[in-house]
C-alpha cells in the first residue's frame, strides 16, 4: 500500500478484546441530550471507560461485533 504525504496507516488504538470476568459492557446515556457512550464497567470500582459514541442503530451493531458482545447491553444514566 502507497502512502501519500498527507495519509497515514490508521492502527487499531484499543484492543478488540475486553476481560468478560472484571468488566461489563454499558451504554452511559445522557437524559437531557440522548447522547449515548459504549464504554465497560469495571465490576469492583464501577469506574466506566468510554470506548465510542453512539450515534445510531450501525455505531451499536458495530461495537457488538467489534467486542462479540451478546445480550443486552445495561445502561447507565
Amino acid at each position: 500500500m502507497k502512502l501519500t504525504m498527507f495519509q497515514r496507516k490508521k492502527e487499531n488504538a484499543r484492543p478488540a478484546f475486553y476481560d468478560q470476568e472484571r468488566k461489563v459492557p454499558v451504554l452511559k446515556c445522557s437524559i437531557c441530550t440522548g447522547e449515548m457512550v459504549a464504554g465497560f464497567k469495571d465490576k469492583q470500582s464501577g469506574h466506566i471507560e468510554d470506548v465510542m459514541l453512539i450515534t445510531g442503530d450501525r455505531d451499536l451493531k458495530k461495537f457488538r461485533e467489534e467486542y462479540g458482545i451478546e445480550g443486552e447491553i445495561e445502561k447507565v444514566y
